[in-house]
């Protein structure tokens, strides 16, 4: 390891000089890097039947031929260009020559449906430009009418044919080229001109449709957090990661590829598939054939790696299960946390230890390469028993923190020091404090909300100076997430602080609007708390209005108390919710993946009496989740998703 920690701090003596204005913006970076590492390749890509390479010096051709045409299209500094596309060397590529040119990328997810999410977004950042894959311009071709700034759409992939106003990627690198051949420091002039302070990118938040947030994160947040992210983890020029996260998710932008790129390091892609689903298969093929030595992860895919380890290993038999089992649980009692793994205690343990790493282990590695050093874990929580499973294996999964507000890493545990159950200890240089609901700084030990401050954090949340001033204060940023800091300097994230939900992805949202909709617009359902932390899906907690309920079942010819009749009413409860889903009148007005997927109806209202309402007619979501646990858990149940269930038809009475 000594020859990696030497590698690290020549890699970290780069980014020693904050005041170094050579390395202020994302362009600087990648310029200095192309210097440093030309040969070297920087992008993996499976076009055809293998991964191909393309080198730092390929790479800095290709995004000066796009960024000169890009400019000689009309593209100016400071407007927005949204980019769509499924991860890939074009996506990378497409980023760099829009940063080139001196404009600010909008990065959107690939699961945005049309239209909802991706007209907001780019209508509120006043995308002049799209960028986007073939498979992905459907949407905006559906959308292209009601975007009247949109001027140029260019598409990633050749197509048969082309609408008014979009253009093939290859031509606008043929543009460039003509700029280039008559004015070679065409692109390098307005390179020059592009300052740390300048943004980079528009990030949007998943908060509630009506009014989701666009984060604004300049050249500086982005090589500060890479600065940052290298005080935990060294990554020598020979490394490689498959970047199995989307691009568009700043976890990928800076863990992934410009903590990589600033090191000489290299990034693979999944190859795309025809579907979603397809995609998804790839992961483990593309993982093996890239052989990585870091991944980037987050719960969902934990789960569904070890679900597909464990039924690996059940295929060969029930000897194999059974010592499988007992390789694990000597592997957990003799790693503990990982910090204070082993002992004098149990030195007997390391032979077995060993033997069971050759036969079990070191083949279960070979399913990921065989190369991966370790996992950092991003996103969301993940759960210490999962951590605890891949440090056994002898690959573990380090669970990190961080929010795109904060570009984004925050904590991390690593190789050389980690705490399972922790979020890891502070990058460096930034300043955290816990702090209660008034501001106020609490000790070492006592939960509140995570509070930072750093060059990492956030320039403010586009068009939205009430939210920016809320979350930014005196150059402090207020996490909304609630955690502790220990006597050795980890940090450990206990929940959220604000009400945002938590899928089992990462994704964060806001329930409220959600919420207040279903229960404005249904004269059968009077309350409405939704909830997810970190689970397979929403689920919704709902006070109906019996009094309307009743009424409708007797137009029904039905009585109240019947079975037929409990069953009409908890009909109708799921009818109202439906409404927000496809078919519904008001479809796409949330992405469904927020809304309740199972219910549970509930015999009381949410009151200040019961104290689950406060003085200000809040819901009080702690005390809810606290009193209806077994109703909640309940309905990640199989039995649960049917809305007439046993549980329902006694409430409703």
């Amino acid at each position: 390891m000594k020859c990696v920690f030497q590698k690290f701090h020549v890699s970290l003596h780069l980014f020693s000089n904050q005041n170094d204005n050579t390395m202020k913006t994302i362009v600087q970076l990648f310029e200095e890097c192309v210097a440093n590492y030309g040969d070297n390749p920087f992008l993996w890509e499976k076009e055809t039947g293998k991964f191909e390479p393309t080198t730092y010096r390929q790479t800095h051709e290709q995004v000066q031929r796009l960024a000169a045409g890009l400019l000689s299209m009309g593209l100016q500094q400071g407007d927005k260009m949204a980019l769509l596309s499924e991860g890939r060397n074009a996506w990378i590529i497409g980023e760099l020559a829009i940063l080139h040119a001196g404009a600010v990328n909008v990065p959107l997810s690939i699961k945005l449906e049309e239209r909802n999410d991706l007209i907001f977004r780019l209508q509120h950042s006043e995308s002049k430009f799209v960028m986007t894959s073939g498979g992905q311009l459907p949407k905006i071709r559906a959308i292209a009418a009601d975007l009247p700034l949109l001027r140029k759409v260019i598409v990633l992939d050749e197509q048969t044919e082309y609408r008014e106003n979009e253009i093939y990627v290859e031509e606008v690198s043929k543009m460039g080229d003509v700029k280039l051949s008559e004015q070679p420091d065409y692109v390098k002039q307005v390179v020059s001109q592009i300052t740390g302070n300048d943004y980079a990118n528009i990030s949007y938040t998943s908060g509630t449709t009506a009014d989701p947030k666009g984060i604004l994160l300049t050249h500086r947040n982005y090589t500060a957090n890479v600065e940052q992210a290298l005080s935990l983890i060294s990554i020598p020029p020979h490394f490689k990661t498959l970047i199995i996260l989307p691009l568009d998710h700043c976890f990928a932008h800076v863990a992934g590829f410009y903590s990589f790129m600033a090191c000489g390091a290299s990034v693979a892609t999944v190859k795309t598939g025809r579907t979603p689903i397809e995609t998804l298969k790839n992961i483990p093929v593309n993982i093996r054939e890239v052989q990585p030595h870091i991944l980037l992860s987050v719960p969902s895919l934990a789960k569904n790696f070890r679900k597909n380890i464990e039924a690996g290993v059940k295929a060969k038999g029930k000897f194999t299960w059974y010592l499988f089992n007992r390789a694990l649980n000597l592997a957990y009692s003799y790693n503990r946390e990982g910090y204070n793994k082993g002992g004098c205690r149990q030195c007997w343990k390391r032979p077995l230890l060993a033997l069971y790493d050759k036969l079990l282990f070191s083949k279960i590695r070979q399913i990921f390469g065989g190369q991966l050093l370790y996992f950092i874990g991003g996103g969301a929580l993940l759960d210490i028993q999962m951590q605890r499973f891949y440090y056994a294996l002898g690959i573990p999964m380090f669970q990190g923190y961080g929010l795109s507000e904060a570009t984004p890493v925050i904590s991390s545990n690593a190789l050389q020091r980690h705490k399972l159950g922790s979020s890891g200890f502070l990058v460096q240089p930034m300043e955290l404090k816990i702090c209660d609901a008034d501001g106020k700084e609490l000790p070492t030990g006592e939960k509140g909300e995570i509070v930072i401050r750093g060059e990492n954090v956030m320039a403010g949340y586009w068009k939205n100076p009430k939210a920016t001033a809320e979350t930014v204060r005196d150059g402090w940023l207020y996490t909304g997430d609630m955690g502790y800091m220990d006597a050795d300097g980890f940090l450990y994230v206990t929940g959220r602080f604000k009400s945002l939900l938590i899928s089992n992805d990462g994704e964060k949202y806001s329930p409220e609007g959600i919420e207040e909709e279903i229960a404005t617009n249904s004269r059968y359902i009077d309350q409405v708390m939704l909830y997810n932390n970190q689970d397979p899906y929403t689920i919704g907690l709902i006070v109906p209005n019996k009094e309307a309920l009743k009424s409708y079942v007797k137009t029904h010819k039905l009585e109240w108390e019947s079975p037929e009749g409990k069953q009409k009413a908890l009909e109708m409860i799921q009818q109202e919710v439906d409404q927000y889903k496809k078919g519904g009148i008001y479809a796409f007005k949330f992405p469904d993946r927020w809304l309740p997927v199972a219910i549970a109806v509930l015999p009381e209202a949410f009151t200040e009496q019961n104290q689950l309402m406060n003085s200000t007619m809040k819901i009080i979501r702690g005390k809810i989740t606290e009193r209806y646990a077994d109703r909640i858990r309940f309905l990640y149940t199989p039995e649960g998703k049917n809305m007439v269930n046993e549980e329902n038809l006694k409430a409703i009475s």
